[in-house]
This record gives C-alpha cells, sequence and structure tokens, in this order.
C-alpha cells in the first residue's frame, strides 16, 4: 500500500466549488501541504475529473464518506482510485461488510474511517461509538481514522484504541476551532484545515500560518 506522506503534517479541505479558483489554490499550496481533501461541493460542481487534475499538484483524498452496502462502496472507492485519489473517507457506522468492502475496493490506496465528526451534532451520534466504530476500523483493516480537532481529547481516546499502527486525520482546525498543534499533540498525524485556506485572500501564506503552528509539534 502506498503510504501517504508526512512532511507538514497539513491537508487541506478545498470545499470551494470554483474549479477554476480550486486548481489556482492548489497550485498555490500543494507543496506545503501533504495533501488536498475534497468533497462533494467541488465534485458536483465540476466534476469526477477535478480528482486527476487535482492530483498533479498533491495527493487527492476524496472525502466521500461513503456509507452505502458493500457494493456500492465498492463503486464508489474504485472510481474514486481509478481517477487518481490517493485516498477515500468513508463512514464505519455501515458495519463490517461495507467496510471490507471499501479497504478490497482501494487497492494500494487507502481508507480513512469517521469515527466522531468535528461539528457539534457529531456529540449526538458519532460521539458515544467512535471507539467501536475505531476497533471495527482495525479489524476490517482500514488505513486510518478521522476524529475531530475540535475535541482534541477524543483524538486521544481513539489513539488510545487503535495504538500506533494506523494514522489520525483531524479535521476542523481554523474556521470551526480547531488548532493544529493541539490536534497532533493529542495524537493525531495529520491536521485538517478548510476555509482558513481555501477563503482567504492569501491561501499560500495562511498555508504557512498553519504550518507554522503545527511545526511546533516535535
Amino acid at each position: 500500500m502506498k503510504a501517504m506522506k508526512k512532511e507538514s503534517r497539513l491537508v487541506l479541505a478545498l470545499d470551494e466549488t470554483d474549479g477554476v479558483k480550486a486548481l489556482a489554490i492548489a497550485e498555490k499550496v500543494g507543496d506545503i501541504v501533504d495533501a488536498i481533501k475534497i468533497n462533494w461541493p467541488l465534485v458536483l460542481s465540476e466534476g469526477p475529473q477535478m480528482i486527476t487534475r487535482l492530483s498533479e499538484f498533491s495527493e487527492v483524498i476524496c472525502d466521500f464518506k461513503v456509507a452505502d452496502i458493500p457494493n456500492t462502496v465498492r463503486l464508489i472507492v474504485e472510481n474514486s482510485v481509478s481517477r487518481g485519489a490517493s485516498a477515500v473517507i468513508v463512514h464505519a457506522f455501515t458495519g463490517d461488510d461495507s467496510l471490507k468492502a471499501a479497504v478490497e475496493a482501494a487497492g494500494d490506496a487507502e481508507v480513512y474511517a469517521v469515527t466522531e465528526m468535528s461539528h457539534p451534532g457529531g456529540r449526538m451520534f458519532t460521539a458515544p461509538n467512535a471507539e467501536a466504530m475505531a476497533r471495527l476500523g482495525v479489524e476490517c483493516g482500514v488505513s486510518g481514522f478521522i476524529a475531530p480537532a475540535t475535541r482534541p481529547e477524543r483524538i486521544a481516546a481513539v489513539r488510545a484504541v487503535v495504538g500506533d499502527g494506523f494514522k489520525i486525520l483531524s479535521p476542523g482546525v481554523g474556521a470551526q476551532g480547531g488548532k493544529a498543534s493541539d490536534a497532533l499533540r493529542a495524537g493525531a498525524d495529520y491536521a485538517i484545515v478548510g476555509r482558513a485556506i481555501y477563503g482567504s485572500e492569501d491561501p499560500r501564506a495562511s498555508a504557512l500560518t498553519f504550518l507554522e503552528d503545527a511545526g511546533t509539534v516535535q
């Protein structure tokens, strides 16, 4: 399996819906971030070819939070990887058969399972089941997990369950109030930053600011 690089420990969540702007931002920060994470807004606006185009600037994580029966999961993951995605994010609550289908379909790409979402509503249903979903992900062979930078103690809880052999990516840095350094200290491997970078008048300068914060963690 091809492992995602781990240099800056920053991932850009590029939820821009204008393809021209998205590519311009990717060109400006592609050498700073370790990966660019895209979600449905950009793909629905500009088409799945954006996966391939963005992969020219950085590794691409398709944050499709796939939650479906195994056959549909397989089709989504296979299509994402065939277009150049280095990783795909899926939900774990769908159960072991869907998670295993994602891992098998990914081939050399990585699969990250959501344990707990970063917004306040994430406390309602994902948080109470986060540890169980982390254990399931380990059993199914995923590469890593999603845990919230907005609640660093929950990153630590997931890390305690999965150990050191799995990656943790933490969304919620910047606009949602999380800090990159706090997330990394709590056990995350990567901090995910979105609007605070791509919505900035100077995305590169903003990315360098978060890089400086992440660099305080040894």
